[in-house]
């Protein structure tokens, strides 16, 4: 059966952890789901109301991390480790479910969500994917910072630059394409902040959960973590982790090119809000043997799975 059609998870996955900025613990399961179920989250500390789909216009909060909340007010907060990850495997359909509103941050990455979904393996379903297309350039910006949305024919290029004032190590660019390379590095790349700004996360009531077993934490030019870089790259690489993440909560993979400077999740929010406001930006288009773009039939998920 194709690698085009739509794929959910073998079994449950559980993960327990504590939430990066309410400090809470929580207990996430993975469960499967049927096709065109699509992706859902479920608030299971909650009754009534308790279901909150990805959307790009859900977004109600992208700063320091992404919160979606549905019409009820009910929200689940830093989803973008998670959608990353089940971006670059390909999962369609999936419920999410947990007992609080922020997902477990696990080590700052999405490390542990990778390596557990490819343990459990794939459940491949008789219906095609379907992609979003992007017809034409779409540029945001708001001041030095931008992200473009432009067409690209075979794939999904993400390419990325972070400059910080206060530290030229965190000064870095980088280009992944996202269904032909390998994203081992983009995975494991943690989240990140300079220690300066640590009292001032906590006195917003943010970074509750964190510490240096979840974020790199840099004070001045050193890195505070027992573990040091896992690649050169790990900071902008966590950027191009969160941008996918982010990206995903389009309703579908994407083909096109995408570049960021100084951008976070406000940006890419806001980039993709305008992008998707027009129809003519782009297509969703439903995968057919004939015209499928080469680059999603050379990178086959399911060979991690085995």
């Amino acid at each position: 059966m194709s690698v085009l059609n739509q794929k959910t998870i073998k079994s449950t996955i559980s993960f327990n952890g504590i939430g990066l900025h309410s400090g809470k613990k929580v207990n996430m399961i993975l469960s499967p789901a049927s096709p065109n179920f699509g992706i859902v989250f479920k608030r299971s500390d909650l009754k009534k109301n308790n279901l909150v789909y990805p959307s790009v216009f859900n977004v109600s909060s992208a700063s320091y991390c992404t919160k979606i909340t549905n019409e009820y007010g009910v929200s689940v907060s830093t989803v973008e480790h998670l959608m990353a990850a089940l971006c670059g495997l390909g999962i369609d359909n999936i419920l999410i479910d947990l007992n609080s509103e922020e997902l477990p941050i696990m080590d700052g990455s999405s490390k542990n969500f990778v390596e557990e979904i490819k343990r459990t393996g794939f459940k491949i379903s008789d219906q095609p994917i379907r992609i979003i297309k992007i017809n034409k350039k779409i540029t945001y910006e708001d001041g030095e910072k931008f992200i473009s949305f432009e067409p690209n024919k075979i794939s999904l290029e993400i390419d990325f630059e972070i400059k910080y004032k206060q530290n030229s190590i965190l000064n870095q660019k980088n280009k992944k394409n996202i269904y032909m390379d390998d994203l081992t590095d983009i995975y494991n790349s943690r989240t990140f902040c300079l220690f300066e700004d640590v009292k001032k996360l906590k006195k917003m009531g943010l970074a509750q959960g964190g510490s240096l077993q979840n974020a790199i934490v840099l004070k001045g030019n050193e890195i505070l973590n027992i573990e040091k870089l896992r690649n050169s790259n790990e900071f902008v690489n966590h950027k191009i982790l969160d941008c996918l993440g982010d990206i995903y909560l389009s309703g579908y993979r994407m083909v096109g090119k995408i570049t960021s400077s100084q951008g976070g999740h406000n940006v890419t929010n806001q980039g993709l809000r305008e992008l998707l406001s027009n129809n003519e930006n782009y297509s969703i288009i439903e995968l057919k043997e004939k015209n499928i773009p080469h680059s999603f039939l050379i990178k086959n998920p399911l060979k991690s799975s085995a």
